[in-house]
């Protein structure tokens, strides 16, 4: 789309928060913006800051060419979108409901049999981040669906495209994911291991911990270089197997003599079991990814 040109119609399918987020979104950045919901109040808010009410399924589909649906799984996706399969020929299909590359991948084919184009999505973001330049949304599937549309999609956040697979965008929004609730899961532990001690769990987050956090990023390149290869010999590695087991061992003895809940302790217990097993010999810590991968199958 050209910058001069008149801002594209969208149809925003599923309002719940995220939903209405991003319909907001496309209503503050000028678009045309229909909005369909099976409870119809949810819209209520949207149609008084200036967006249209569809009655039905096809008549949200047909307001305009690029429908962007936003609900709660896929099979809920397939349920509402099902009846008006037969008007979605010749338009742009958004998918940004959670699922996983397989189902991505089945709803790309199903919609290619009913002659629309599609794109995926991973929304790396909150609601109330949406319309933001922090907000990033991956993208995969229709390269041509994605330049026609990249400016009305960076009404949304950054749009990041990252390959014609549908199921790409799914699987590193996940992979994302995962690696936020796993910091999450070991700075909730941090956080109830250093607060029962007279410390200030807030000043420890913020002088301690969050740098901490920062600064181990550093290595994340090299643990993703290494991840498939490693071969390093114990004595040769910056992180060697043997140090590693001590350290989590230790984690683990004095979060059970502070009595910190046994459930905080759940992101430790894999690597422990790996590091001290025989299956360590040899592997660096970057090694231990592909163990716990395998381990976990």
């Amino acid at each position: 789309m050209n910058e001069h040109e008149p801002p594209v119609p969208v149809t925003v399918i599923g309002l719940g928060a995220m939903g209405k987020a991003l319909a907001a979104a496309f209503l503050a950045a000028g678009h045309p913006t229909t909005v369909w919901n099976r409870s119809a109040g949810n819209a209520d808010s949207l149609v008084a800051d200036g967006a249209m009410r569809a009655a039905t399924i096809t008549e949200a589909v047909t307001a305009g060419p690029l429908v962007v649906v936003c609900l709660l799984d896929y099979p809920v996706l397939h349920e509402v979108l099902e009846p008006a399969g037969d008007v979605l020929a010749g338009r742009a299909l958004l998918n940004l409901t959670n699922g996983t590359p397989a189902q991505a991948r089945e709803t790309a084919d199903w919609a290619a049999q009913r002659g629309a184009g599609y794109l995926d999505g991973g929304i790396m973001a909150v609601p109330p981040m949406i319309g933001q330049p922090e907000a990033r949304v991956l993208y995969s599937g229709s390269r041509p669906v994605f330049d026609e549309y990249e400016q009305t999609l960076n009404r949304l956040g950054t749009a990041t495209y990252v390959g014609t697979d549908p199921g790409l965008a799914s699987l590193y929004d996940l992979a994302l994911l995962s690696a936020m609730y796993g910091q999450f899961a070991g700075a909730s532990h941090a956080l109830a291991l250093v607060g029962t001690e007279k410390a200030d769990p807030a000043e420890f987050a913020s002088s301690l911990l969050t740098p901490w956090l920062t600064a181990t990023t550093i290595a994340l390149p090299l643990l993703a270089q290494r991840n498939d290869t490693s071969t390093q010999a114990a004595e040769e590695s910056d992180s060697p197997p043997d140090m590693q087991a001590v350290a989590i061992a230790n984690i683990v003895t004095a979060s059970n003599s502070q009595n910190v809940d046994e459930a905080l302790l759940s992101h430790l217990l894999i690597p422990l079991r790996d590091l001290i097993g025989q299956s360590a010999h040899g592997r660096d810590l970057a090694g231990m990814v592909d163990l716990i991968k395998k381990t976990t199958e």
